[in-house]
C-alpha cells in the first residue's frame, strides 16, 4: 500500500465528511419525495397487509382481473416481469392508488432475483471506486443505497438482518488501508449505520473466526477489520413483495407470458401485452395505459417485439454461488476477501444454516437456467482456501447455483466490473417504460423511479405520491425476534408414520426459528396445519422445512410447481441438492393434493424438478449433517 494510496484515502475522507455534514447528499429527490403525502392511505394499507387473517387473491381472480382489463376499461399499469423491480413496480403503482397487473413467465424472483449474494449492501467496492477515481456519482451511489438498506431491513425484519463482515489483513498497511476505508463507509452511513466497524487483534479474529487462517502468502495475519451490512432471504423477500402487492390490489400472475406487445394502429402507442397462461396453454389480452418493462436480463426480449433492430442494452454477467457445511464459517460472522489473484471481492457468508460463497463476475449470455461452469466453482475454492486453516475440498459443495446480472450496457466498457450497478429507466417507445440494472438493494427506489416515468408517459392520476418507504411487507406487522418462542410453547408438530398413524412431535427450537423467519407474522398458520392436519413431518432429514409448508405455500403465496417450491419458497435447493431431490416426492404429493393434480401432472413435476437440480452443480451425493434437525 503506497503512501499515495493513502493521501488519495484521506482526501476522499475530507469530501465525503463535507458531503455528508451538509445533509442534502444522500437524500435524493425520490427518498424526499416519499415523505409528502400518502399519511391516510400508508394507515390504511398497514391495518391491511397487518391483518392476521389477510389472505391474498386467488389465482383464478387474478387472472380474471387481468383479463377485464379491456381497451375500453385498461389497467393503469402492466408489469411485465415478477422478479425484486417488477414486484417493487406492482407494490409501488398499487399503493398509490392505480390499476395494476403483473404478469410472470416462470415465478416470483424466478431469475436473478433468487441469485443474488444475499447481501444487501451499499457497495463498499464502489466507495473505494468514488474515493480513487474521484467519481462523484460512484458516491452517490453509495450515499442511496445505504438509506436504502436501513430501510429494506426495516420494512421485512423477518426476513433481513444486519451482518457483521470480518476482513483479513495480513500487514499493518492493509489494516490502516482498511480501518480507515470502512470506517469512512460508517460516515457515509450516518443515521442509517447498522454498527460500528472495528479492529480485532489477529488472536480476537481467530476466537470469533476459528476457521481462518494465521498465514496468508507468507505473511502472518495482523488482525481484521469487522463491519456491518445487511443480509437477506432473497426469494422469499421476493415473494413478500407479490403478496403485498396483491393485498394492495394488483393482479399478480406468475407462469404468465408475454407473447407479444399490443400497439394502437393510429398512435403507434404500446397499449396492452398478449399473455399467454402457461399453466393452462390459454391465451388472453391485457390492456394497460403504460406497459412497464422489468423482465431483467430478458428486457432486450421484450423490447424486440416493438423493434427487432433495437440495440440491446443488456451486459449480462454471471454470478456463480456455491454452498458449503456450516462449519465453514461461525454462525453469525461472514467474511470477506478484498481482493483475489484477479482483483476481485469474494466473501464467505453463514445462510440459513449453511455457508454461501461467492461469487465471480464474468461475461456470459443469456439463458433462463444458467448453470455455473467447474472453472468458476474452483475459482471460488481456491480464493477462501487461501484465508482458511481447514482444507477446502470440492466434495463438501451442497450446491452451486450461477445468475445472471442485468447490468446496463455500456458500450465503451472493457469488462463488466467498470460497468455501474445503477439502474436506467426510459421509454424507448411510447406506452413502453424499460427499467433496468441496479441491483437488491436499492429496488424499492428503482420501482419508485418506474413509476414515476409511467405516470408521467400514461398521463395517469395516482391518489397519493410514492409510501413504499415507511410500508413494511406482508409478516413483518406484529413480528419480534423472540416471536419463535411462542410458536414453540404453542404449537406440536403432528406427523404421519410410514403405517399411516399421526404422532405429535415437539415444534422444536430449529423448526420453531425457521418457521418465524421465513413466514413473520404468518408463522403461526403454518403452524397451525402442521399441528391440524398431519403436516408437521420434515422434508428432509438435516433440514427445518416443513409439510405444512408445502400446503401453506400453495393456498396463499401462489406455488404452483415443485420447483416454485423447493427454490423459491422454501431454499433446500439452494442449500443442498440431494436433500431437495430426496424431498421431491414428498412434494409434489402434497402439491397434487392441494391443486388436483393428476398422475400425469405428478410424474411431469417430477420430471422438471429433477432438471431443474441438475444445473445446481453440487458434489455427486455430498453428505453433511449438523446434528441440528434430526
Amino acid at each position: 500500500m503506497s503512501a499515495a494510496s493513502f493521501r488519495r484515502l484521506a482526501a476522499g475522507a475530507a469530501v465525503i465528511a463535507a458531503a455528508a455534514s451538509g445533509g442534502a447528499v444522500y437524500l435524493s429527490p425520490s427518498v424526499v419525495s416519499s415523505d409528502r403525502g400518502g399519511g391516510l392511505v400508508l394507515d390504511s394499507l398497514r391495518r391491511m397487509i397487518g391483518d392476521p387473517a389477510a389472505t391474498v387473491p386467488s389465482r383464478s381472480a387474478q387472472e380474471s382481473a387481468l383479463i377485464a382489463a379491456s381497451a375500453s376499461n385498461p389497467l393503469d399499469v402492466l408489469v411485465i416481469g415478477g422478479g425484486a423491480t417488477g414486484s417493487g413496480v406492482a407494490l409501488d403503482a398499487a399503493t398509490r392508488g392505480l390499476r395494476v397487473g403483473l404478469v410472470e413467465r416462470e415465478d416470483f424472483s424466478s431469475g436473478t432475483s433468487s441469485r443474488s449474494t444475499k447481501l444487501i449492501h451499499g457497495g463498499v467496492r464502489y466507495l473505494e471506486k468514488a474515493v480513487f477515481n474521484l467519481d462523484y456519482g460512484q458516491l452517490k451511489l453509495v450515499f442511496h443505497a445505504l438509506e436504502e438498506r436501513k430501510q429494506l431491513i426495516d420494512n421485512a425484519p423477518h426476513l433481513c438482518h444486519a451482518l457483521p463482515c470480518m476482513t483479513p489483513c495480513f500487514d499493518w498497511f492493509e489494516v490502516i488501508y482498511f480501518w480507515m476505508g470502512l470506517k469512512m463507509y460508517d460516515l457515509v452511513a450516518g443515521p442509517r449505520l447498522l454498527h460500528l466497524s472495528r479492529y480485532y487483534s489477529a488472536q480476537e479474529s481467530i476466537e470469533l473466526f476459528p476457521t481462518l487462517a494465521r498465514k496468508g502468502k507468507d505473511k502472518n495475519l495482523r488482525g481484521t477489520v469487522v463491519y456491518y451490512d445487511g443480509q437477506m432471504n432473497d426469494s422469499r423477500l421476493n415473494v413478500g413483495l407479490a403478496c403485498t402487492a396483491a393485498l394492495a390490489g394488483a393482479a399478480v400472475l406468475n407462469h404468465a407470458e408475454v407473447v407479444s406487445l399490443i400497439t394502437d394502429d393510429a398512435t403507434k402507442r404500446i397499449i396492452g401485452a398478449r399473455v399467454r397462461n402457461n399453466l393452462t396453454g390459454q391465451e388472453f389480452d391485457s390492456y394497460a395505459k403504460v406497459v412497464v418493462n422489468a423482465a431483467g436480463p430478458f428486457c432486450d426480449s421484450i423490447r424486440k417485439m416493438v423493434d427487432e433492430d433495437t440495440k440491446p442494452m443488456i451486459c449480462p454477467s454471471s454470478g456463480v454461488h456455491i454452498v458449503l457445511p456450516d462449519y465453514y464459517s461461525p454462525e453469525g460472522m461472514g467474511l470477506i476477501v478484498p481482493k483475489t489473484k484477479d482483483g476481485r471481492v469474494v466473501f464467505m457468508l453463514p445462510w440459513l444454516g449453511r455457508t454461501v460463497a461467492g461469487t465471480t463476475d464474468s461475461n456470459t449470455s443469456i439463458t433462463a437456467l444458467p448453470e455455473p461452469h467447474e472453472d468458476e466453482i474452483q475459482f471460488i475454492l481456491d480464493a477462501i482456501s487461501d484465508y482458511l486453516n481447514i482444507k477446502v475440498r470440492r466434495t463438501d459443495v451442497l450446491s452451486a447455483w450461477s445468475g445472471i446480472r442485468p447490468l446496463a450496457m455500456d458500450p465503451t466498457a472493457k469488462s463488466t466490473e467498470s460497468i455501474s450497478r445503477d439502474h436506467v429507466v426510459f421509454e424507448e417507445s411510447p406506452g413502453l417504460v424499460t427499467i433496468t440494472g441496479g441491483k437488491w438493494t436499492t429496488y424499492r427506489s428503482m420501482a419508485e423511479d418506474a413509476v414515476d416515468a409511467a405516470i408521467k408517459s400514461g398521463k395517469l392520476s395516482p391518489t397519493n405520491e410514492c409510501v413504499t418507504q415507511k410500508l413494511q411487507l406482508l409478516g413483518s406487522y406484529g413480528w419480534e425476534p423472540s416471536s419463535f418462542t411462542t410458536l414453540a410453547q404453542q404449537y406440536v408438530r403432528m406427523k404421519k408414520t410410514y403405517g399411516g398413524k399421526v404422532v405429535p412431535g415437539a415444534m422444536d427450537t430449529a423448526a420453531a426459528k425457521h418457521l418465524s423467519h421465513a413466514y413473520g407474522s404468518m408463522a403461526d398458520r403454518v403452524a397451525t396445519i402442521a399441528q391440524e392436519e398431519g403436516l408437521g413431518k420434515r422434508l428432509a432429514h438435516g433440514y427445518p422445512f416443513l409439510e405444512a409448508e408445502v400446503a401453506y405455500c400453495a393456498r396463499h403465496e401462489y406455488c404452483e410447481s415443485a420447483v416454485d417450491f423447493i427454490a423459491r419458497r422454501c431454499r433446500i435447493a439452494f442449500l443442498d441438492t440431494d436433500a431437495a431431490a430426496r424431498a421431491l416426492q414428498r412434494v409434489v404429493e402434497i402439491l397434487a393434493s392441494e391443486h388436483k393434480w393428476d398422475k400425469s401432472r405428478q410424474k411431469q413435476e417430477l420430471q422438471k424438478a429433477k432438471e431443474f437440480l441438475e444445473t445446481f452443480k453440487s458434489s455427486q451425493n455430498a453428505q453433511f449433517n449438523d446434528g441440528k434437525h434430526n
